[in-house]
């Protein structure tokens, strides 16, 4: 009878979840296909602002820029995260560890309002002494979206490779063979899924993040989060439902696609250590 009542009230729960979480979004798509300009009043079944979102041209280029960035720091985030993830999980004690743990997970716990002011005043005193970087843009946004996505990269992959059993690598040790040659053909294939894992992490964190980029951004570098505020705050529109019902229709394919890789890899993994 117990086992019953939790089952029971686990199911419930879970149901209950899900639906706080994807109920919003089921209606922000119907709203999306609303023939009305209010967002609010259901006037029957249309695409008009489907067509009125891709004859926007400034969602378009916004879209486009959010789009390079987040793949350029999401690159660079998973390069510099398994490099630290590496150091922090692989090399033995050092001087400066501890700081050197602690600051690369500090914008992961500092408010994003104090590293997007921390990063600006950065870019103010560097402008004033080397004349570098002349104007925030594209730039400084790549760099504070490196910054932040880098801490999260860095606890995936450390956490992968605390994980991981070394004994192939050891073993490939013994017979000879390179570090760096180890790494390449045996660590790195191993910790593939936790490095498409946190690309897809950061890929998240750079094209959502709204407060570093408005510090750090410059005229002409305005992000699709930028743009969608900026509007927003003058009154819903139905065009930003069609923008986000788009958005959650790309990320969920490539969360599934992603998804399906990583599960096929890791059947393949194991069947070859079955084999072996």
């Amino acid at each position: 009878m117990n086992g019953k009542n939790i089952s029971w009230f686990g199911r419930v729960s879970l149901g209950l979840g899900f639906a706080f979480l994807y109920v919003p979004i089921l209606i922000l798509i119907v709203y999306s296909f609303n023939a009305s300009k209010l967002v609010t009043v259901l006037a029957g079944f249309s695409t008009q602002w489907y067509s009125v979102l891709f004859n926007d041209d400034a969602v378009i280029s916004s879209f486009g820029l959010s789009l390079k960035i987040a793949l350029l720091s999401s690159t660079m985030s998973v390069v510099l995260g398994t490099i630290a993830g590496l150091v922090l999980a692989r090399f033995g004690p050092f001087r400066g560890k501890g700081l050197f743990a602690g600051m690369i997970s500090a914008p992961m716990v500092m408010p994003e309002v104090i590293v997007g002011l921390s990063m600006l005043l950065l870019f103010v005193e560097l402008q004033q002494w080397f004349g570098f970087p002349a104007e925030r843009g594209v730039l400084t946004i790549w760099v504070g979206h490196v910054t932040l996505c880098m801490a999260y990269v860095t606890v995936v992959i450390r956490s992968r490779l605390v994980e991981m059993d070394r004994s192939i690598e050891e073993a490939a040790m013994d017979l000879g063979v390179r570090p760096l040659k180890i790494f390449f053909l045996i660590t790195l294939p191993i910790i593939a899924p936790a490095i498409a894992s946190s690309f897809l992490l950061a890929f998240t964190l750079s094209i959502d993040d709204l407060v570093i980029t408005a510090f750090l951004s410059g005229p002409g570098s305005t992000t699709l989060p930028q743009l969608i505020f900026s509007r927003v705050r003058l009154g819903l529109n139905p065009e930003i439902n069609a923008l986000a019902t788009i958005t959650v229709l790309v990320v969920a394919t490539l969360v599934v696609g992603a998804n399906r890789v990583m599960v096929k890899a890791e059947q393949r993994r194991t069947r070859l250590a079955v084999a072996t």
